[in-house]
């Protein structure tokens, strides 16, 4: 009797010390996959994060990201309750088309943002309207409208000046780059620098050390003794 006693509280004891360490998450990760901690569990993301970093896309897209944002204007404004384009407007977004003419292998998301006055579900409409104003100039100007998503809109959710009043610079929209066109054909391992920094690599190619020499200073010898 003693003897199944014992042998009832060692299984109950290891029982509680197995629950012990299913509820911790540093002890339990020993017996899960890779990168649980950061996934909270869920192994695909995990593995859809690490092979992103590996093959470098997330880093050339942050990358990339950079340089659109230094390179060219990437919010426009509009004026209040409006999503119509003024000079201005039109003026940076010829700019923005310009240069993603310059990357096909390249993907931007809009997102379309307001002022404080109205209400959150209106303001969220015209946000988003603003947006697709954005990529249906994009589209005009030459770009391929399944590289251009408007279908975020923050409304009057993330201003950049905090007022409850009417604010020009909050009624505005913002390109950003988003990622690679899937299976585009000049998008694959190794390329992606490339890409990125295509008028870098164009500009250090060689060129001629020669100077000052025309065709008329050339003299060919053709081996062939003659003449004087």
């Amino acid at each position: 009797m003693g003897q199944m006693i014992r042998t009832t509280i060692t299984g109950i004891t290891i029982s509680l010390a197995l629950a012990g360490c299913s509820n911790d998450p540093v002890g339990g990760a020993f017996y899960r996959e890779a990168g649980s901690l950061i996934d909270t569990g869920h192994f695909g993301n995990a593995t859809m994060h690490n092979t992103q970093i590996m093959n470098g896309d997330k880093q050339f897209v942050y990358d990339l990201s950079q340089r659109f944002a230094s390179e060219v204007m990437t919010t426009v404004n509009f004026a209040f309750n409006s999503s119509v384009l003024d000079a201005g407007a039109i003026d940076t977004l010829r700019e923005q088309a310009h240069w993603i003419r310059q990357f096909p292998e390249v993907r931007f998301k809009v997102y379309g943002h307001t002022d404080k006055v109205g209400g959150n579900s209106y303001n969220k409409a015209l946000g988003l309207r603003r947006a697709r104003t954005v990529v249906n100039y994009l589209v005009s100007q030459g770009i391929d409208r399944s590289r251009l998503e408007a279908v975020v809109s923050f409304g009057e959710t993330q201003p950049l000046i905090v007022t409850e009043g009417k604010e020009r610079r909050n009624r505005r929209t913002v390109t950003e780059v988003s990622g690679f066109v899937d299976g585009h054909q000049t998008v694959m391992d190794g390329k992606y620098a490339e890409v990125i920094y295509r008028e870098y690599v164009r500009s250090a190619e060689p060129v001629t050390g020669l100077t000052g020499v025309a065709s008329s200073n050339l003299e060919v010898d053709s081996g062939i003794d003659g003449g004087e």
